[in-house]
């Protein structure tokens, strides 16, 4: 049983903060505690307002988000990494090999794709890149589930 997840991607600010409040509205009932961090970080950026906006759009709720750099510790004490692209997992195995067992791409049960980054680029792209999260995210919670 996972109890915790932890959700990356670059800076923090678009991607995995998308995933980590989609999957903590899906999983809210669980128990399971869900947190994101990035792998280059302007520690303490809020979430990128167009990635908020899309988000919020669809019935969640973002937060006070504030971008985190990804340490080892966080990826110690965590059950399940999930990564944004195959180049996170590499960069994740590399800070943590001991953690390599649980890092897995968000798009795993979906077709095993990276999610591109919005940042800086239109709300098109970031409503496509929300579509891919919540494929993702949704694969997740049925396996999450068992059901």
């Amino acid at each position: 049983m996972f109890k915790k997840i932890l959700i990356i991607c670059v800076g923090n600010i678009c991607r995995s903060p998308t995933a980590e409040y989609l999957l903590r509205h899906h999983l809210s009932d669980t128990g399971i505690l869900v947190e994101s961090a990035g792998l280059s970080v302007l520690v303490g950026r809020p979430m990128d307002a167009t990635a908020k906006e899309v988000l919020q759009q669809h019935g969640v709720s973002a937060g006070d988000h504030r971008a985190r750099q990804v340490s080892t510790t966080m990826l110690r004490s965590v059950d399940l990494v999930l990564a944004m692209e195959r180049d996170h997992v590499t960069q994740l195995m590399r800070l943590a090999p001991e953690a390599s067992g649980k890092v897995m791409l968000l798009d795993r049960w979906r077709r095993g794709e990276d999610v591109p980054d919005p940042y800086r680029q239109d709300r098109e792209a970031f409503e496509h890149v929300f579509g891919m999260i919540d494929e993702g995210v949704r694969g997740w919670v049925y396996h999450l589930r068992g059901f």
